[in-house]
């Protein structure tokens, strides 16, 4: 027993690694993947793909998958909409818009605005690592957008913005709604409720044909997309899900940190991504601050995904 615990400890850290790499490596995809589908499109087939994997394997495991309360319907449509629907929406176009490396950085911010959020929504107390990180947060957005704001802030930095505040207004509504569903049943739904949002924005935007004909793509958007689909979204959510079983919340969240650097690389070697000096700068300064804001204090904080 004492021998399979460490075991079964390194092969977690293991799909922690490897979970970032999937997520990291999904940015890069993603931009690629819009030279041959639309937004609309492309969300509804991740998520839908993604929501049918998450089912499926809480199918596979006998996880009860059905919400009865109609409290918690409404709650867990409410965190669907803003974790899910609006997060991914603004970041798929905020890519059009802006360098897929700015975006990445901007974008994981989110745990400060969700320790701010915290602190009015739910009174949670503001110690001194917390108050540093969002000192360095601020700090690092406004060495990221100074150099920007001169001429107006690009639109895809604002839609990357608005989905780090999506986002981290979904962690902290998740937390107050105290939801007691399963967590394989509520991601599940979640997820679900993304991709009907996406699906109704497609065919109420977008003309026919709806979906990219995969035979008339080019070699390396197919690719792309294939990885999003098959890896960025349905696979990396059975590896986080799995992470959050046998991990410390904290640990795993600490985790994700991993996501935006791979992100970044992953623009900079496969896109051709420059960032400037401010980008970079603005960037140490956000990944210091997330660090100092998901160091969990006692026993664990709670999960963040992405």
């Amino acid at each position: 027993m004492n021998g399979a615990a460490p075991a079964s400890h390194g092969q977690s850290r293991a799909l922690l690694v490897l979970l970032g790499i999937l997520w990291g490596l999904n940015w890069p995809a993603v931009k690629v993947s819009l030279t041959g589908a639309s937004p609309w499109a492309l969300r509804s087939i991740g998520l839908g793909a993604a929501a049918c994997t998450v089912f499926a394997l809480g199918l596979l495991r006998g996880h009860p998958l059905a919400i009865r309360s109609g409290r918690e319907r409404l709650h867990i449509v409410v965190a669907g909409l803003l974790n899910v629907a609006l997060f991914n929406i603004l970041l798929t176009f905020a890519q059009l818009g802006a360098a897929t490396s700015r975006v990445a950085i901007i974008t994981y911010s989110m745990p400060l605005w969700a320790t701010l959020f915290a602190r009015f929504a739910l009174g949670e107390r503001l110690d001194a690592m917390r108050s540093s990180g969002l000192l360095l947060g601020a700090g690092g957005l406004l060495t990221l957008l100074w150099p920007l704001a001169g001429g107006g802030l690009p639109h895809g930095v604002l839609l990357a913005l608005g989905a780090a505040l999506s986002w981290a207004a979904g962690t902290v509504y998740t937390k107050w709604a105290r939801l007691s569903s399963a967590p394989l049943a509520m991601a599940g739904w979640q997820l679900l409720t993304g991709a009907l949002v996406a699906l109704t924005g497609l065919f109420s935007f977008e003309s026919a044909p709806y979906f990219p004909a995969w035979h008339a793509m080019r070699g390396e958007v197919m690719l792309a997309l294939g990885y999003h689909i098959l890896f960025g979204m349905a696979l990396a959510h059975i590896i986080w899900f799995s992470i959050v079983a046998r991990m410390p919340a904290g640990v795993a969240a600490l985790g994700t940190l991993l996501v935006p650097v791979v992100g970044v690389t992953g623009a900079v070697l496969l896109l051709g991504d420059r960032p400037t000096s401010s980008d970079l700068a603005g960037f140490a300064l956000i990944f210091c601050a997330a660090l100092c804001v998901l160091l969990p204090r006692g026993s664990a904080a709670q999960p963040r995904t992405r």
